[in-house]
């Protein structure tokens, strides 16, 4: 592994590869590496068979990410529409002659559900915290790229009084808004891709399994050493379309910026 790193020019630090998706919580990473050492101990000792064992291990746990993965999709899709709606709440409530800290105060209290949480955090702060320190929590809180472009635009109208605030947020969240519904149309054409690739890969298991208890006697060539390597090639086709399957399905997003207090000499420049 470490090997395909350098010549791939990866830098490898500890954050950098894990073995569940980084958006996972600790605690239940922790049950989830457990219970793929679990299920692949099991079929390994069941079939005596240790690249089955190790293919049902690396399958729990790289499985979810090829194959699923449609939940995270649409949270941080349900995520980013929440923030264009809060940005037009912002426009609309300034648009009643409030100022901005008492806008962004207001509207935290009706926030849309998916962020209510960060944005009421995000009003606590900023009764005791500078607008602008607070906003970079806020957009640490989020996350999200689309979120960076509103904080942004908030925080540059603090600093240097932008006027025309309101029309910049509603073209932010129009632009938001847009990039939402082209991700969605392009998962609903890939989820025909992914079903078909669950079917295939539930048929092959539950032909193998169907064998082992009904036909034992046509797997027995896997109980040699030449027959565990060809179980090798076997699951490196698996788990390669899985991995191609995988980094193909992923929408590249830009790069998260982070907020960059200007100072009076370079607001006068």
């Amino acid at each position: 592994w470490l090997g395909t790193a350098a010549l791939r020019g990866v830098r490898v630090t500890p954050d950098a590869h894990r073995l569940v998706p980084k958006a996972v919580p600790p605690q239940r990473a922790a049950v989830w590496i457990g219970t793929a050492l679990v299920v692949g101990t099991v079929v390994g000792l069941v079939t005596g068979w240790p690249v089955a064992g190790l293919g049902a291990a690396l399958g729990m746990l790289v499985g979810p990410a090829a194959l699923g993965g449609t939940a995270r999709r649409s949270q941080e899709a349900a995520t980013a529409d929440a923030i264009a709606t809060w940005a037009d709440m912002i426009r609309d409530t300034m648009a009643g002659a409030s100022g901005l800290e008492e806008s962004l105060i207001q509207t935290a209290a009706v926030a849309p559900v998916a962020i209510k949480p960060q944005l009421e955090t995000f009003a606590l702060r900023l009764r005791h915290q500078p607008l602008d320190v607070a906003l970079d929590g806020l957009a640490t809180d989020l996350n999200q790229s689309s979120a960076d472009l509103i904080v942004a635009a908030l925080a540059a109208a603090a600093r240097l009084e932008a006027r025309d605030l309101g029309g910049l947020l509603a073209r932010l969240a129009e632009a938001i808004r847009g990039d939402v519904r082209m991700r969605t149309r392009i998962e609903i054409g890939r989820a025909r891709i992914r079903t078909s690739a669950r079917i295939a890969v539930a048929t092959t298991g539950a032909t193998v399994v169907f064998l082992y208890v009904f036909a034992r006697h046509l797997l027995e060539p896997y109980d040699t050493a030449a027959g565990q390597g060809w179980l090798v090639v076997v699951m490196a086709v698996f788990f390669g379309a899985g991995v191609m399957l995988h980094h193909y399905s992923q929408l590249e997003a830009p790069e998260r910026f982070t907020l960059r207090h200007i100072s009076p000499q370079e607001q006068v420049r």
